[in-house]
């Protein structure tokens, strides 16, 4: 029986091993690293929510500053009702009495519409409007178009003499929108002045208290405009859709519902979708924006560097204040190359050997034009100077007037090659009244230059009837025997005309007086 050991006795200690150390060790270090670990995701996971916690509080006190906003523009408005209603109806009422008395007068006005200044313009087109007579206002301002800027000055001023001006504008563009009445009749396209008449009534339908954001039209005309606006929808399928339709129509289109508020939400994407398609439109970017499609102008933007409209994707990134992320000095030179290609291509087409230098000439000229122009614009010259530009544009300029350049012919060219006599008339073949005669032709009167048979003045003799009447000339249509003269050479055309200028012998004033009647 084995003794039990004494624990006060000192025994011999057991010796670590070397691999329980490392062990040991290497279990230490990854303790170590992995506490590290967690107390960095726990520091990452902290820092997440105390970023996520600001944005929040962020985004609640911007909501809680629009909401008040919004709380307080309401409260404008209500509060604004009555005062802009009080407006409205001092100035229907005003209007009402200015239009009685317009028409109780006697004094007639001109009926042709001829004024000689602004100040007569003006009065022309407040007459119309206080009488209310919107096709005669719509022909006045269409017969007009010369004068365009002047008829921008005044057609706000004068529609607000108009009792109802929304209706009175409505009716004023009827003819041509949002269905063109005029039929096959239809002449020049005047959605220019539907354009025009309509940005002209947006200062006049402008709340006077709080602005733009509320317009002062009446229910009735605000279904009125939307209706307008449904049937224009309607007939944009009839015209094979957004690709066949002009811009101009667009134009007035986006401009009617822009004018009259009557924007749809849920239309947003087909507005996009006609901005975009009539993106060369000098309005288009600020109509863009009007419709609520700001938020979308990056992708507008970047659609319209891709199909190659690098100038109005500037004129849209100018617009929105995005020239950070669009800078607009290499779009420029993106639309300078493609010129460059383009009329390259042109110059390699083997459909337009003729004019090919003159197409390519005229693209890279278009190109150069529209880029100097928008440097000027946008005050560009610093990040790229246009003199380059405008030496190449004045090159190509030069060498479109050399080669229009007339070439000098002499003039003796149109000679004779056999006998040196002259040639008939250039167009004496397509006369109406020329004779052509499938027998031999008779032997001329007069003979050649080289010959002298008639040293003195000839009297003159009568002349032949104008036109035969059949193919056969008369056998005997001259005075004195054809044996006088010697038998023309083959080939050879008659004399010429007395009206020509004299050749040879004939300088000395003894031609005959006689004319043949083919050259009349």
């Amino acid at each position: 029986m084995g003794s039990i050991p004494n624990p006060g006795e000192l025994t011999e200690l057991t010796q670590p091993s070397f691999d329980e150390f490392q062990r040991q060790t290497s279990l230490m270090t990854s303790c170590t690293l992995l506490w590290k670990e967690l107390s960095d995701h726990i520091n990452s996971l902290e820092q997440n929510l105390m970023k996520q916690s600001e944005t929040l509080k962020r985004k609640i006190e911007a909501l809680d500053s629009e909401t008040k906003a919004s709380l307080d523009s309401l409260k404008k408005r209500e509060l604004s009702i009555e005062d802009s209603v009080k407006i409205a109806l001092s100035r229907v009422e005003f209007n009402t009495k200015a239009a009685m008395r317009t028409l109780g007068d006697d004094v007639e006005d001109n009926p042709d519409g001829e004024v000689d200044d602004g100040d007569g313009l003006l009065q022309h087109l407040k007459s119309t409007c206080l009488k209310m007579e919107a096709k005669e206002f719509w022909s006045f301002v269409i017969g007009k178009k010369k004068e365009i800027d002047l008829l921008r000055e005044k057609i706000p001023a004068a529609l607000s003499e108009c009792i109802d001006p929304a209706r009175f504008v409505m009716e004023a563009i009827s003819q041509v929108f949002p269905v063109d009445k005029r039929g096959n009749e239809g002449g020049s396209d005047l959605a220019w002045a539907c354009v025009l008449i309509l940005e002209s009534l947006i200062p006049v339908v402008v709340d006077p208290v709080i602005g733009k954001s509320r317009v002062l039209v009446t229910p009735s005309m605000k279904e009125q405009a939307k209706e307008i606006a449904e049937t224009w929808k309607k007939s944009l399928e009839e015209r094979g859709g957004i690709e066949n339709v002009k811009t101009p129509d667009v134009h007035t289109f986006l401009q009617h519902l822009v004018t009259f508020g009557i924007v749809k939400k849920e239309d947003l994407e087909f507005y996009r979708k006609l901005v975009v398609a009539s993106a060369w439109r000098k309005q288009m970017p600020k109509l863009a924006v009007s419709l609520g499609l700001g938020d979308q102008m990056p992708d507008m933007i970047e659609e319209l560097i891709s199909k190659g409209q690098q100038l109005d994707a500037v004129h849209f990134t100018y617009e929105v204040g995005l020239v950070d992320k669009f800078p607009p000095v290499p779009l420029l030179k993106s639309l300078l190359r493609d010129a460059k290609k383009a009329a390259s291509s042109i110059l390699d087409d083997p459909n337009n050997t003729g004019r090919a230098a003159q197409l390519a000439a005229r693209k890279e000229q278009s190109a150069l034009r529209a880029v100097i122009k928008c440097i000027e614009e946008y005050k560009l010259e610093a990040e790229f100077p246009p003199e380059n530009l405008k030496k190449r544009l004045e090159q190509l300029e030069k060498t479109k007037t050399e080669k229009r350049k007339p070439v000098v012919v002499p003039a003796n060219k149109r000679t004779r090659v056999n006998n040196g006599g002259p040639m008939p008339p250039a167009k004496a073949g397509r006369l109406t009244n020329a004779y052509v005669s499938s027998f031999p032709a008779p032997p001329p009167f007069v003979s050649s230059p080289s010959h002298t048979q008639y040293p003195t003045p000839v009297p003159g003799y009568p002349s032949p009837p104008p036109m035969y009447g059949s193919r056969s000339p008369p056998t005997n249509p001259y005075a004195y025997s054809p044996e006088a003269a010697p038998p023309p050479l083959a080939g050879s055309y008659p004399g010429a005309p007395m009206n020509y200028p004299a050749y040879g012998g004939y300088g000395n004033g003894l031609a005959p007086a006689y004319q043949q009647a083919y050259y009349r």
